[in-house]
């Protein structure tokens, strides 16, 4: 038995290749799956079909329970180099991209304004095409989505929007895996956003209708979110048959909603606003109150930095709030971003239930 085993698994190494024993045996067999993200890029979740989300929502968790759980290692990027270019600060990317890349085995290096000066020291160009000379993909954290353009049509590698100034998709997926842990199902739920009409927004625009969730936004008056995003996300909610509502009465957005989710009112680069923005969120701030509208079984989501003026201390340290684990998630779901873009990796968990 033994040595016909032996037969079969020497079979399988000339046919798979030299890495078969190790990807199979070190990393658990690979099933077939019919997602194949490897190579694409992710500048925003409107490129994405719902299957695909959920895909790399369900290699979040994969991870997360073998890594965390289990306490296995799993070098699936090992032998690779992210490069990570930084125009704004950050905790969350950075810490999580950084961590995470190296858990798997590979080495991120990081960039920022004083090291790259995208298009400026050197053109975009130039710079797409020495870093996809040098590295296996990279994540760049931007004022600019037209930058990121540039980089993905320029590169030869996978690019990943870290943040700009019109999405942040990265975020969104830790939020949507954060929601699938509590309430064991994304279809159905109801969001409420309370706060600017920003690049969270739009990524949750152009994400919850393929996922099945419906989205309740309230945007004071001037800072509704783009409306070629809120067109096509009129088009996705059509599409899969969900509500999308939009309106500047923060009560009436969070009436009957699941999961109630704000953001700050003041992005990096708004600065010189902060008078005005403070004046026209005005009744904006997540409270007991709001929650009181809201569905019985509501949480709470604020993708951090948090000011008070946002969301109150009861609302945000409760026992409904989830931005602690919706931190955490940040990691596991830039570590699956990275594995399904990089390599043939298949989750082993089970797939959960949408």
């Amino acid at each position: 038995m033994l040595f016909n085993l032996r037969i079969l698994l020497n079979n399988a190494a000339l046919r798979n290749g030299p890495n078969f024993m190790v990807r199979n045996f070190r990393c658990g067999q690979p099933l077939q799956n019919k997602v194949q993200l490897k190579g694409r890029d992710l500048l925003t979740l409107k490129n994405f079909t719902g299957e695909e989300i959920k895909y790399m929502l369900w290699l979040s968790a994969d991870l997360k329970f073998r890594i965390k759980q289990k306490g296995e290692y799993l070098p699936l990027l090992q032998g690779k180099s992210l490069g990570m270019i930084f125009e704004k600060r950050s905790t969350r990317t950075r810490l999580s991209t950084e961590t995470g890349f190296a858990l798997l085995g590979g080495h991120p290096c990081f960039l920022t304004t004083q090291d790259i000066h995208l298009g400026v020291n050197e053109s975009l160009t130039d710079t797409a095409r020495v870093l996809s000379s040098m590295t296996d993909a990279v994540l760049a954290r931007v004022y600019k989505q037209s930058d990121l353009d540039v980089l993905a049509k320029e590169a030869s590698i996978p690019i990943i929007n870290g943040l700009s100034d019109l999405y942040h998709p990265i975020q969104i997926l830790a939020d949507y895996l954060t929601l699938q842990e509590h309430y064991g199902s994304l279809k159905g739920l109801t969001l409420s956003w309370i706060g600017d009409g920003n690049n969270i927004l739009h990524s949750i625009m152009m994400s919850a209708a393929k996922v099945g969730m419906h989205l309740q936004v309230a945007t004071p008056k001037g800072y509704e979110p783009d409306p070629n995003i809120t067109k096509l996300a009129e088009q996705y909610a059509k599409e899969n048959n969900t509500q999308l509502s939009l309106t500047n009465d923060p009560l009436e957005a969070a009436h009957g909603g699941n999961v109630l989710i704000t953001d700050t009112w003041i992005s990096m680069g708004q600065e010189e606003e902060k008078k005005k923005r403070l004046q026209a969120f005005q009744g904006y701030q997540v409270t007991m109150k709001t929650a009181k509208v809201a569905a019985s079984d509501w949480t709470f989501l604020h993708c951090l930095p948090r000011k008070p003026e946002e969301v109150d201390d009861e609302v945000f340290y409760s026992p409904r709030s989830l931005v602690f684990p919706e931190a955490e998630n940040r990691k596991w779901t830039i570590m699956a971003v990275m594995v399904s873009l990089l390599t043939d990796y298949s989750p082993q968990l089970q797939k959960p239930k949408f």
